[in-house]
């Protein structure tokens, strides 16, 4: 079953976030757009570029008022540890959700389980908790968090303007499309 335009399944789950420990369910999300950024695990190579890509970035998702998600099969424990080794982590603002039973994991479909860990899925989520987008990468291959910002951006403007759709590459601004017989085969 295809994700999009689904539900946030329910979860209960603790984060650590800005020195502290808080819960976090499905109803956190409402009212306000949220990033689900699954990674494998802390401690690893490609995780903490991402993961400071995305502290680095964090301000301008959070003037579109967008929360970060941050969530791997570690435990809040093992998060807050990270943060104290590295300094990449530790610049970390958005929470950092610790999911040892895999329940939120396997929600969004990106548990390995023969490892026990997930894949590199991003979410974008709208106020409702509805699935936006949804993109799963190999362990490899790292994301761009300007990137997901663009994304973000290019969703909350169709959210906001019915009609409307978002070309490729589209960035604020610039010129939007809207589906009708006339555009057909003039693109």
């Amino acid at each position: 079953m295809a994700i999009i335009n689904t539900k946030v399944k329910p979860f209960k789950a603790t984060a650590y976030h800005n020195g502290k420990f808080v819960d976090i369910t499905e109803e956190s999300l409402k009212g306000e757009w949220s990033v689900f950024f699954f990674y494998p695990a802390d401690f690893t190579f490609v995780c903490p570029t991402e993961l400071g890509d995305l502290a680095d970035t964090y301000a301008e998702f959070q003037k579109l008022d967008v929360e970060i998600y941050s969530v791997s099969t570690d435990t809040h424990f093992v998060h807050k540890a990270w943060a104290d080794a590295s300094d990449t982590i530790a610049k970390i603002k958005y929470p950092m959700i610790g999911d040892p039973t895999g329940t939120i994991t396997r929600n969004f479909d990106v548990m390995i389980e023969e490892e026990g860990l997930p894949l590199r899925g991003t979410f974008v989520i709208n106020p409702e908790g509805e699935i936006k987008i949804a993109e799963i990468h190999d362990l490899g291959i790292g994301r761009d968090a300007k990137e997901l910002l663009r994304k973000v951006q290019a969703a909350q403007h169709v959210a906001n303007n019915p009609g409307e759709v978002c070309p490729a590459k589209w960035t604020p601004g610039e010129a939007t499309l809207t589906p009708s017989l006339d555009l057909i085969g003039k693109i």
